[in-house]
């Protein structure tokens, strides 16, 4: 008996809602605390990049290097874009 009394206090304990200020801002600085970590990990990334990336994508290769696309005028003399994509195909390039 003593046990279903105690399980009858526990539910209707249950029932009552109740907003804790504490667990609140608890949350709120776990939220806040993630975002600002979140944002300095994408600034992270962002500059990271930025050291990465060369400034210039389109400049002049140098040494021995070879810029892979040249842009020509082939198309307009006669070259039909189906004749380039066989190309690319048959040569993987």
């Amino acid at each position: 008996m003593l046990a279903a009394s105690r399980l009858h206090s526990i539910c209707r304990e249950r029932d009552n809602v109740i907003i804790s200020v504490r667990r609140c801002l608890s949350s709120l600085k776990f939220l806040i605390v993630f975002a600002a970590l979140t944002y300095a990990l994408y600034q992270l990334f962002g500059m990271i990049g930025a050291w990465i990336t060369p400034v210039d994508h389109y400049r002049i290769p140098e040494g021995h290097a070879v810029k892979a696309f040249q842009p020509s005028d082939k198309a307009r003399t006669g070259e039909m874009m189906g004749d380039r994509l066989r190309f690319f195909y048959w040569y993987g390039e």
